[in-house]
C-alpha cells in the first residue's frame, strides 16, 4: 500500500514527465544576487567576450581602459572561471552603457583573483567617458568533442550564501576555540564593558597570522581603548563575513583594529572614508595628524589622501595654525610633489622660509638643504630671481647654493631649446624643470556659473624687471571677458598666457578659450559627444610654433572657493566634471557649489 508522501511523490513525478520537462521547479532554483565585487562580460554572443562589467553598492558599471593589458585581463577572465585572456578589446561596441564607471587607472599583477583586489584610484573615480570601457576575449572552457559525461566538468558557485553562513556560526559561538580577551589600554579589564571576552574559530582567524591563532595558544589578549572595544565584535564578525557597517565613529576604530591584524582590504576600504572627512577642519590638524597615523599604521592609501588634500590645498596649509608645527618629513613630502598648487614657484620658495624662520634654531642646516633643494629655481619668475638676494632670509646661510641654483635658472630662462640642453648637466627628467601647478594670473582664469553676470575684473599691468630696476609691464587681455550662451548653456572666456614661463618667451602669446558646457547642444556646436555634464573645455585658440612645447593642462575644481576638492587632467582638451550627474570629487563638497580653474601648464621636451 502506498504511503501518502509516496503518493505525492509518483503525481510530481508524472506531472513532470506528462509536461515533456516544461514545468519548473522554481522552488528549488534560488535566484542569483550578485555579489560586491563580482564581474561580468557584457554585449557580445560569445560567453567568453564581452565588456567588462563590475558590481558595486547594488549596480552595474563599466570599467575605463586606461593602462589596461592582458594583466588585468588574466584576473577578469580566471574569476569568471576561463581559463585565461586571450586579448584586450578597446574602441569596440557592445551596445550602450548607462551606468556609472566604476573602475579606472587600473593596475593588476596579473596573480590576484578578483578585479577588485587590484590597484585602482577609487570607486567611481574617472576621467573616462563610456567610449574608453575596456573589454576582454577569455579563453574559452574546453570544448573537446571527446570528453564523455564523466570527465565533465560542471562548476558550482554557492558563495553568495557562504557569508550569512560563517556569520550565522559566528553568532552562535559553536565550536569556538580560540578566545579573545579585551582589556582597556591601562591593562585592566574593562568595567562594564559588554563583552570582555569574544569566541573564535583558529580556522578563521589563522588567515591573519598576527592574531597567533595557531595549534599551541587557545587564547589572545588584546589592549584596547573603551572607545573602541564596542567595535570589536563587528570587526571579527568581518573576518568571518566581509560584511561590516561602517560609521564616521567607527572608522578610526576599525582602521586602527585592521591595521594592528593586518586586514588589509578593510584597512584600505575605511582609510578610504577618510577622505570625506578631510575637508571639515580649516585647522588642518586633521589632516597632519591623519597623515602621521597613516604612516604609523603603514596605510599607503590614506597617506596618499591625506598628502594630497594637503598638496592640492598648499595655500590653505601656510595660512593655517597647523603650518609652524609642520613635522619636516611632511614640508619635505610635500615639496617634492608635482601637484603642487600655489600661485608660483616664488611663492613656495617663501613658504619654505618662514617655515624654517618660524621654527627658529629647531630646523639643522642639514634639513634646511635638504628643503631647499626641492624647490624648483628654473621655475621662479625671472624678475623673482633678481630679488633673491636681497629679499630672501636664507640667502646668506646658503649663499654658494643660492647661487649654484639662480645661474641654473638663468640658464634655462635664457638658453630653453639652445644646443646648450643637449649638455648632460640638463637633465630632462630633473624635477626642477618642470612646472606645479601654477594659478598665478595669467596661467590661470576661472569660471564659476553662479557668478555669471557680474561684473567683469579690470585689466591688471604685471611689472617687468632687469637687474632690480623696472623696465616695463606686462599688459595682459581684462579677465576676461565671459560670454553665455543662453541657447547652448555654455559659458566661456577667453584669455591669453606666454607660450612658456621662461624668460625669452614673455613676449610670445598664446591665446585659449576656456568653455563650461552644460547641455549638449552645446557640446554638438563644438562637435563633441559629452557622456556627462557639465564639461569642461581648453583649446588653444593659436598655433605656438614651438614643436618642443606642449601642454599638461589641468582643471581645478574648487569648492565654494574654500578648498580644491578635484584636480583633473584635459583629454583631447576636454575634462569631464561629473558621472551620472554626480561631480567626481576626491574630497566632498557640503552643497555642491563650485568652481572650475582652468590651468595652463606648458611643459618641454
Amino acid at each position: 500500500m502506498l504511503t501518502h508522501q509516496k503518493v505525492c511523490t509518483l503525481w510530481l513525478l508524472i506531472l513532470v514527465l506528462d509536461t515533456g520537462g516544461a514545468f519548473k521547479l522554481s522552488f528549488f532554483k534560488r535566484k542569483h544576487e550578485p555579489q560586491e565585487g563580482e564581474v561580468r562580460l557584457f554585449g557580445s554572443k560569445n560567453v567568453s567576450e564581452g565588456r567588462v562589467e563590475v558590481f558595486h553598492e547594488g549596480e552595474w558599471g563599466t570599467v575605463c581602459d586606461d593602462g589596461w593589458d592582458l594583466a588585468e585581463a588574466q584576473v577578469v577572465c580566471r574569476q569568471l572561471n576561463f581559463p585565461g585572456a586571450k586579448s584586450v578589446v578597446i574602441g569596440k561596441n557592445y551596445g550602450e552603457a548607462n551606468g556609472p564607471i566604476w573602475l579606472d587607472d587600473m593596475k593588476c599583477e596579473g596573480t590576484e583573483k578578483r578585479l577588485s583586489s587590484c590597484s585602482f584610484l577609487n570607486w567611481g573615480v574617472t576621467d573616462c567617458s563610456h567610449k574608453e570601457d575596456v573589454g576582454v576575449i577569455c579563453e574559452p572552457a574546453s570544448t573537446d568533442t571527446n570528453m564523455t559525461p564523466a570527465d565533465s566538468t560542471y562548476s558550482l558557485d554557492h558563495t553568495f550564501s557562504l557569508s550569512d553562513e560563517l556569520g550565522q556560526i559566528f553568532d552562535s559561538g559553536s565550536g569556538c576555540d580560540f578566545l579573545i580577551l579585551l582589556r582597556s589600554e591601562t591593562g585592566r579589564l574593562e568595567e562594564g564593558s559588554p563583552e570582555t571576552t569574544i569566541c573564535t574559530h583558529k580556522l578563521v582567524l589563522s588567515k591573519f597570522p598576527l592574531f597567533n591563532a595557531s595549534e599551541e595558544t587557545t587564547s589572545i589578549t588584546v589592549s584596547i581603548s573603551q572607545a573602541c572595544q564596542p567595535h570589536f565584535t563587528p570587526f571579527i564578525r568581518y573576518i568571518y563575513t566581509r560584511k561590516i557597517d561602517v560609521t564616521f565613529s567607527s572608522v578610526q576604530c576599525l582602521h586602527w583594529m585592521a591595521s594592528k591584524f593586518g586586514v588589509k582590504p578593510l584597512m584600505e576600504v575605511t582609510g578610504r572614508l577618510f577622505t570625506k572627512i578631510l575637508p571639515e577642519d580649516a585647522s588642518f590638524h586633521t589632516q597632519v595628524s591623519l597623515y602621521e597615523y597613516a604612516n604609523e599604521t603603514g596605510d599607503l592609501v590614506l597617506q596618499e589622501n591625506c598628502l594630497q588634500f594637503l598638496a592640492w590645498n598648499y595655500q590653505n596649509l601656510n595660512k593655517s595654525p597647523a603650518w609652524t608645527s609642520l613635522a619636516f618629513e611632511v614640508l619635505q613630502a610635500l615639496l617634492s610633489r608635482s601637484d603642487l598648487v600655489v600661485p608660483d614657484e616664488y611663492f613656495v620658495l617663501q613658504t619654505l622660509e618662514s617655515w624654517i624662520t618660524e621654527r627658529g634654531n629647531s630646523t639643522s642646516l642639514e634639513s634646511q638643504v635638504d628643503l631647499l633643494s626641492r624647490i624648483r629655481f628654473p621655475m621662479i619668475p625671472a624678475e623673482k630671481l633678481y630679488e633673491l638676494q636681497s629679499v630672501s632670509s636664507l640667502y646668506s646661510t646658503h649663499k654658494d647654493m643660492f647661487r649654484e641654483n639662480i645661474f641654473k635658472a638663468f640658464e634655462f630662462n635664457i638658453l630653453l631649446f639652445s644646443s646648450r640642453l643637449s649638455d648632460p648637466k640638463f637633465n630632462k627628467e630633473d624635477d626642477g624643470y618642470h612646472p606645479r601647478i601654477y594659478t598665478a594670473q595669467p596661467w590661470s582664469t576661472d569660471i564659476d556659473p553662479s557668478r555669471v553676470g557680474q561684473p567683469d575684473p579690470v585689466q591688471i599691468h604685471y611689472p617687468m624687471y632687469m637687474g632690480g630696476r623696472r623696465y616695463g609691464d606686462y599688459r595682459y587681455p581684462p579677465i576676461p571677458m565671459t560670454t553665455v550662451s543662453p541657447h547652448s548653456q555654455t559659458i566661456s572666456e577667453l584669455f591669453s598666457t606666454p607660450v612658456h614661463n621662461s624668460l625669452i618667451f614673455q613676449d610670445k602669446m598664446a591665446q585659449w578659450e576656456a568653455k563650461v558646457l552644460k547641455s549638449q547642444q552645446g557640446c554638438s556646436r563644438l562637435g563633441l559627444t559629452c557622456d556627462s555634464l557639465p564639461a569642461a573645455r581648453l583649446s588653444l585658440q593659436s598655433s605656438t610654433r614651438q614643436r618642443n612645447i606642449f601642454f599638461r593642462n589641468q582643471l581645478l575644481v574648487m569648492c565654494q572657493d574654500k578648498y580644491v576638492s578635484q584636480v583633473q587632467d584635459f583629454k583631447d582638451n576636454v575634462a569631464h566634471t561629473t558621472v551620472n550627474g554626480t561631480h567626481v570629487v576626491s574630497y566632498p563638497c557640503p552643497d555642491a557649489r563650485f568652481t572650475y580653474r582652468f590651468v595652463v601648464r606648458p611643459d618641454y621636451n
